[in-house]
């Protein structure tokens, strides 16, 4: 059912826990299955300079959010702001249809960070 990079990055995950003091936080989940993420990030010059997360959910939901910090530490904003969730489950050798929402709520927490961020920071460019 779930590739081996899935597997892996749900056994082994990066950039787990939380950031005190984060710039930006941005929270999502799924009602249907109960999943949520949590999503910290700092920013230095308008590029993350670290990112973690704590995610409740399966396995596909903890791969996501893994994959989605490696894709975008070190990125500027609206660079970090590109990256999708076909980019995600692309990275993790895809994703079965029912477990797609994975990779949304991972894209969903990042977008809602990045605008935590830039609402707090008085930056007037928004996330859409």
């Amino acid at each position: 059912m779930y590739s081996k990079k899935v597997i892996e990055y749900f056994e082994n995950p990066v950039n787990v826990g939380k950031i005190e003091n984060p710039d930006g936080v941005g929270r999502a989940g799924n009602p249907e299955c109960g999943d949520t993420i949590e999503l910290y990030i700092k920013v230095v010059d308008d590029r993350i300079t670290d990112i973690k997360f704590k995610t409740f959910g399966c396995a596909a939901a903890v791969a996501s959010s893994s994959m989605l910090t490696e894709l975008v530490l070190g990125k500027k904003l609206d660079e970090a702001l590109s990256v999708t969730k076909n980019d995600v489950a692309d990275n993790l050798g895809g994703l079965p249809e029912r477990k797609m929402h994975c990779s949304n709520m991972a894209e969903d927490a990042l977008r809602l960070a990045i605008e935590d961020y830039r609402n707090n920071h008085g930056s007037k460019k928004a996330a859409d």
